[in-house]
């Protein structure tokens, strides 16, 4: 699975905006080691990678309408504007929708019911521990919390364990 066009594209929409680049782009390494690790099968991969790619796509509409990043109107927004971005570069349907949805609920975090969705919130939670919470005291907490009440994967567990170095469990 190549995905270039759509990181390409993605840089593109997000241009000038190289804090967002970075962001996508660290959610999407993770994806891709939480895949590993899980041993996910090709069209989870699929999924999971290309939500990660596009998960913050309606980011720049909310603020324009809204005068907000919120993750609720990121849900409201991001959708349509990811089904333009893989329409565009022929992404199959079914691809498409999943990642529509995905898209529309990644700051959703109950019954979160699929391996692709548990692993783009995984993966995001990662990085947004790190960007989010400067004030390491704030973090600690914030990922104690995060992994006793969000994280699942075998793998995310790990991550968590070596990159935030706090005891769990």
């Amino acid at each position: 699975m190549n995905n270039t066009p759509l990181l390409r594209a993605m840089i593109s929409y997000d241009k000038d905006d190289p804090k967002r680049i970075n962001h996508f782009l660290k959610v999407y390494q993770y994806t891709q080691l939480l895949c590993d690790g899980e041993q996910v099968d090709t069209m989870t991969r699929q999924n999971a990678e290309t939500a990660a790619i596009v998960h913050d796509i309606g980011i720049h509409l909310s603020e324009q309408k809204y005068g907000s990043s919120s993750g609720m109107y990121q849900e409201q927004e991001g959708p349509a504007e990811a089904e333009k971005m893989l329409s565009d570069l022929y992404y199959a349907d079914n691809i498409i929708e999943r990642v529509c949805w995905l898209v529309g609920h990644h700051h959703t975090y109950t019954n979160i019911d699929a391996a692709d969705y548990q692993i783009l919130v995984e993966a995001d939670f990662l990085v947004n521990l790190y960007e989010d919470f400067p004030d390491s005291d704030k973090r600690k907490e914030a990922a104690e919390s995060a992994y006793k009440n969000i994280f699942r994967t075998e793998t995310g567990k790990h991550l968590m364990k070596e990159i935030y170095t706090c005891t769990f469990e």
